[in-house]
């Protein structure tokens, strides 16, 4: 996982977010670019987010939450309404009146209709809210209702975030290329966080590469150097499916001479060229006259 922080002073359930990606490096571990304490300037509003998480799969915007004070028992989700653990209410450590399930609402809806606006509607926006309990807390998620675009999920550590991804992982396809990524940091205002192309191809994002969405920020000389090597890797194929012609071929033993004519050379390339045509239909008419004649 591609890990950009933009304000690294961020709140405790942030800096354990960080934490966490941070720690998935392994061939088996989710695979994708998160952008942390990023914003969205979108219908005449500031959406900022605590992370967005971009995977070949899904893009997911997560609210990350700590508590305060030491509660254990049920966190009790209801649709509409305060969030309370055993009829008290959650104290969170964020200032915002509002739920993690409200602020998920808000910015998922804006995040997906901007990515429409930018032709990149089809791609489902899920939300996360992720709530950090303090160490040693004993602590359940009851949801009253089950909605697919939101999840609460706890973050006692990093496994259950991790298992997240990898069920996305597995119930949907490939649909962010690493286009359509720099398209989004482009237009989100925060190109100097964009991965060079290498990097997100090594994440799993799918090509072809639009070097251009690169130019302007850090990583233009990794994009333009991505494309030379694919240039030379494809005239390097190219070449490889030219047939050389045999030390024998009229064209070896009497080569043309650049801004030369030579009319004795060419006669003789023609005259050798003339008598293997010559040779090699006369073999053809031996063996079909001998098939015609001792076959069966």
């Amino acid at each position: 996982m591609l890990v950009r922080v933009q304000n690294p002073a961020g709140t405790n359930a942030e800096r354990a977010l960080i934490d966490w990606l941070r720690t998935w490096k392994e061939p088996t571990d989710p695979k994708g670019v998160a952008t942390i304490n990023c914003s969205l300037f979108h219908e005449d509003r500031l959406f900022q987010f605590d992370a967005v998480i971009w995977t070949p799969t899904s893009c997911v915007v997560i609210e990350a939450e700590a508590l305060v004070a030491r509660q254990d028992g049920v966190l009790e989700i209801p649709l509409n309404g305060p969030w309370t653990i055993d009829e008290e209410p959650a104290v969170l450590e964020g200032r915002d009146r509002r739920t993690p399930l409200d602020k998920s609402r808000e910015h998922t809806f804006a995040l997906q209709n901007w990515l429409a606006a930018r032709g990149l509607g089809q791609r489902a926006v899920h939300g996360v809210a992720l709530i950090v309990p303090l160490r040693g807390a004993e602590l359940t998620v009851e949801q009253a209702w089950s909605d697919p675009s939101f999840d609460v999920i706890l973050g006692n550590d990093a496994q259950a975030l991790e298992a997240y991804f990898g069920t996305l992982a597995e119930s949907e396809k490939h649909l962010w290329t690493a286009n359509d990524v720099a398209v989004a940091f482009r237009a989100m205002g925060i190109l100097p966080y964009l991965p060079a192309p290498q990097e997100l191809l090594a994440e799993g994002f799918l090509g072809p590469i639009d070097i251009t969405l690169w130019h302007g920020g850090p990583q233009q000389a990794q994009a333009e150097a991505y494309a030379e090597e694919l240039a030379v890797a494809e005239r390097e194929a190219a070449r490889g499916r030219v047939v050389t012609a045999p030390w024998y071929s009229p064209w070896k033993l009497y080569p043309a001479e650049p801004g030369h004519v030579n009319v004795g050379r060419g006669l003789m390339r023609a005259a050798l060229a003339f008598g293997m045509i010559v040779a090699v239909v006369w073999v053809l008419w031996f063996v079909i006259t001998a098939a015609l004649t001792y076959g069966p």
